[in-house]
């Protein structure tokens, strides 16, 4: 419990040292926070994203109320989790998606340096990427981004030779190969592009 509020403790130094150019503060809960930021940023008209906010107590201590800022300041949160938003009564905008064959083309775009359609087994994996994403197009940016150069090679070879092969004979093979399959394959697997099962496959 004590890292967590430490953690949002050095969030708030973090949010206003880079505001307020550089400052050091030397606060150590996050009442204290909250009082600065609203003394020293409430006539400063500034701009604040936050991006990936998944808890709302980090809304609380960071942005709190919105006479902590100047009027005419900007507050921007992304977040998967719509009821943060409306607990928070917050205008809220949702991005435009684009559809099945638009996201696979642009998916497979930055993945594979190309437009064109991919063979099945490449097909089949990049519905779950397409699935995961959504339709949003800077997450299939990103996503797709990841898969190239060597991220690319792992994901190319586990679809077309690995697939339903054990884990531990992939990661011996890719290793062999220079690949570094430790980080990569995890990397992978949180990205969601992968998935073992519990019979390790």
């Amino acid at each position: 419990m004590f890292e967590k509020f430490q953690t949002l403790v050095s969030l708030q130094k973090q949010l206003l040292s880079q505001i307020l150019s550089g400052e050091c503060f030397n606060f150590f809960n996050i009442h204290e926070g909250n009082f600065i930021i609203n003394r020293r940023l409430s006539n400063k008209k500034v701009l604040v994203v936050l991006d990936d906010v998944d808890n709302l107590q980090h809304l609380k201590c960071l942005v709190g109320r919105r006479d902590w800022f100047g009027l005419a300041s900007r507050i921007i949160v992304t977040t998967r989790d719509k009821h943060l938003l409306q607990s928070y009564y917050v205008d809220v905008y949702k991005p435009t998606t684009l559809n099945a064959n638009d996201a696979l083309r642009l998916f497979n775009l930055k993945a594979f340096n190309g437009e064109t359609m991919l063979e099945n087994d490449f097909n089949e994996l990049s519905k779950h990427v397409l699935e995961y994403a959504r339709g949003l197009p800077l997450a299939l940016e990103v996503l797709g981004s990841f898969l190239c150069e060597t991220k690319q090679n792992i994901f190319l070879d586990i679809a077309c030779f690995f697939n339903g092969k054990d884990k531990n004979f992939v990661m011996k093979v890719l290793d062999g190969c220079g690949f570094f399959p430790d980080i990569r394959i995890d990397v992978l697997i949180k990205k969601f592009l992968l998935k073992v099962y519990k019979n390790n496959k």
